[in-house]
């Protein structure tokens, strides 16, 4: 047995985490058997009893619920083996506290605009000021923007971090974002903490009011550009979609002199903004990701990478050792490839109105994935082993590859550094090479991230998915409809896309990944196509009302039973299990109207474009949601009120579906005042009751 002594004795066999199984797993499995029967029960019954008034619409009917029957066999995947992870990071701090390795910090940012430079910098602020040895950190800001507002921006933040770091360290402040802190009603019951507080707060509004008012400007001062040489690179040539590489090192970590107030070391910080062409395709994130790893390597190439949109702040100051109990852990830590957390949101609402906290999803769904080792890696928030996602093979050798990366700086001026840089990230670099391919992050699609993490298992090595008590990461949820659902929709059809690749995981993962793996991605991979059915349930009921056809059988039937017992089931269960995971009663119906909403809008427009997508007639394209928010939005997303947003065809869909179920609901209870036989009375109640939850679902759009 392999057994390992530690400094103070303790055995290093005993695991760095654990994983754990969840409670009632087999009453689960015997329930799901029972709407599984129920389920095959509908599908009898629409083939032995097809009538001869309406037969079309009952062989629609029949196909609509064969693949609602079949999508929920898929999504059973998710719910079959939960399990989850339990890292120690005491017993790595016991072990390994003098050979914790390396790590470097990707932060994404795109448009400064859309993504204000005082917001990107406040996340790059939270990760800087992580409870690690700053020696070890390794920060980096990617600017597809390539703009010089967001470089001003972090040039600020370079000076301001050596106040903000000392002063968290010291504080034990949390989070670590200064944008989120002074958000906070801070405590000031030590007068020493008054007194240093009052300082940095001034400290931190002035160089926001700074960076806002250049941002508001558009342009940055001849003073400022005199500060630092790094201005050079931009002229009036420049533009954000054609500029050279502009690589800048704003703290060299490894310089004697790059300490803060308290004389303690401080974190690399570098600027990177990838070269930029007409004609030349960039990629969207997925080439910047490509771009900070190979620069990344010249500079410190640290054996551990994480990656976070810049909305995406640092909520828990000690995320990277939970992080590297996964992958230190000496038993099962060397196969380990990638530690996705989840995706949470700091200003969702009491009920969530737009349903964006994903209590189920990231709670159940995510960790029923990983039980089947398929776990998803979702573009933020996860920590990568570099060589796992430089291509490589997982191999028994990189159980030792922690520890023996070394950085590639050696002797070298920053400036030679940041020149040697350079070519790495330029268009023309990756030209004959298997970047995009089987390096780095995979091209061609809107959601690389979930195809390369499928890449990255398919080459034999294991995620796993961590959702700790507390929050690692905090970024943004959407405050309106409509950038909610545009949201939804490139989500949707970029996974829809994956589907319909040679990425499909029943094709690329035959063989090398779990069979429930494999199918727990096509949980998300078929959103799209979901919206055939529901958006022929919503409708053709509804005429069927409108005109006489009965498409369900009689209240009285047994027939009807097993309508009554998959939908009752399905729903009491729906609503235990978002309870069980923190949501409230308004909340789950909320959840309820948005995934009605979603089928017919944004994975039907999903579905469409894809389609078109397939036949050629037009390329992928990716969109940058904005992060910034009107005061009166905001205001009235915090009351809960939906607020639309720009208007939409999505909209229009909604309001024309919202009418016909109101008009056929009316139909039908006129015809039950006015004299209907009871049996028609019961071959007309299920299309009215779905009519009317339908109205209730879309009766915003209606008021």
């Amino acid at each position: 047995m392999f057994m390992k002594m530690s400094a103070n004795g303790e055995e290093a066999a005993v695991p760095l985490f654990e994983t754990k199984g969840t409670k009632g797993n087999a009453a689960y499995k015997v329930f799901s058997l029972t709407i599984f029967l129920g389920i095959v029960s509908i599908w009898v019954y629409r083939l032995i009893c097809i009538p001869r008034t309406g037969r079309y619409a009952w062989i629609g009917m029949f196909v609509a619920e064969l693949m609602f029957g079949m999508y929920w066999i898929i999504t059973q995947s998710v719910r079959w083996n939960v399990v989850f992870r339990h890292p120690f990071k005491h017993r790595l701090s016991s072990r390994y506290e003098d050979k914790l390795p390396t790590v470097d910090i990707f932060v994404c940012t795109a448009d400064p605009i859309l993504e204000p430079p005082s917001m990107v910098i406040s996340t790059v602020l939270s990760v800087m000021s992580y409870n690690y040895p700053p020696e070890k950190l390794s920060v980096y800001l990617s600017d597809d923007g390539g703009s010089e507002l967001t470089f001003y921006a972090l040039l600020e933040a370079s000076n301001f971090s050596k106040y903000w770091i000392p002063f968290c360290k010291k504080f034990k402040v949390e989070p670590r974002s200064p944008q989120a802190y002074f958000a906070q009603n801070i405590d000031m019951n030590h007068l020493k903490f008054a007194h240093e507080f009052s300082n940095i707060k001034k400290l931190y509004e002035d160089m926001k009011s700074r960076i806002d008012s250049a941002v508001e400007k558009g342009c940055i001062s001849n003073e400022i550009k005199g500060q630092h040489r790094g201005f050079s690179e931009w002229n009036s040539k420049v533009t954000k979609k054609d500029h050279q590489s502009i690589v800048q090192i704003l703290i060299d970590g490894w310089n004697p002199n790059a300490v803060d107030i308290e004389g303690n070391k401080l974190p690399t910080l570098v600027y990177l903004s990838r070269e930029k062409r007409p004609g030349w395709a960039h990629n969207f994130k997925a080439g910047s990701m490509n771009a900070l790893i190979r620069v990344s390597s010249q500079i410190s190439n640290a054996p551990i990478i994480l990656n976070l949109d810049c909305d995406m702040y640092a909520n828990d100051p000690d995320t990277i050792r939970d992080a590297l109990c996964f992958f230190m852990d000496e038993k099962k830590g060397h196969q380990i490839s990638y530690v996705q957390y989840p995706q949470r949101f700091s200003n969702i609402t009491k009920n969530d109105i737009y349903s964006n906290g994903f209590c189920v999803i990231l709670k159940i769904e995510l960790a029923g994935i990983d039980g089947f080792g398929g776990t998803l890696y979702g573009g933020t928030g996860c920590f990568h082993r570099r060589v796992s996602l430089c291509g490589n093979k997982y191999s028994k050798d990189h159980r030792f590859e922690l520890h023996n990366v070394e950085s590639n700086k050696k002797d070298e001026t920053v400036q030679e550094l940041e020149g040697a840089c350079k070519p790495l990230a330029n268009c023309d670099y990756e030209n004959d090479t298997q970047w995009g391919k089987e390096m780095g992050l995979v091209y061609g699609c809107p959601v690389e991230d979930v195809v390369t993490g499928l890449t990255i298992q398919c080459r034999g090595w294991k995620p796993v998915y961590h959702n700790p008590t507390k929050d690692a990461f905090l970024g943004i949820a959407p405050t309106t409809l409509d950038i909610a659902l545009i949201q939804f929709k490139r989500w949707s059809e970029g996974m829809f896309q994956i589907f319909f690749s040679k990425y499909c995981p029943f094709i690329y993962g035959h063989g090398k990944i779990n069979l429930g793996a494999q199918m727990g991605y096509c949980v998300y991979l078929l959103w799209a196509p979901v919206s055939l059915p529901t958006l022929y349930y919503v409708v053709i009921p509804a005429l069927g009302l409108l005109h006489g056809v009965p498409l369900f059988p009689e209240v009285s039937s047994l027939w009807f039973l097993p309508f009554v017992y998959v939908f009752a089931a399905k729903t009491i269960y729906s609503l235990i299990e978002d309870l069980n995971c923190g949501d409230t009663l308004k909340g789950w119906w909320n959840l309820q109207r948005m995934w009605a909403i979603r089928r017919i809008t944004s994975f039907l427009f999903a579905f469409i474009d894809t389609i078109i997508w397939k036949l050629g007639f037009f390329p992928t394209s990716f969109s940058v949601t904005a992060k910034v928010v009107d005061d009166d939005v905001l205001k009235r997303y915090q009351q809960e009120i939906m607020e639309f947003g720009t208007s939409s065809n999505m909209f229009t869909i909604i309001a024309t579906i919202a009418v016909l179920n109101l008009f056929s609901f009316g139909w039908g209870f006129k015809n039950v005042v006015f004299g209907t036989t009871t049996r028609e009375l019961e071959q007309f109640i299920p299309q009215m009751t779905i009519s009317g939850l339908l109205v209730d679902k879309y009766n915003f759009v209606l008021i």
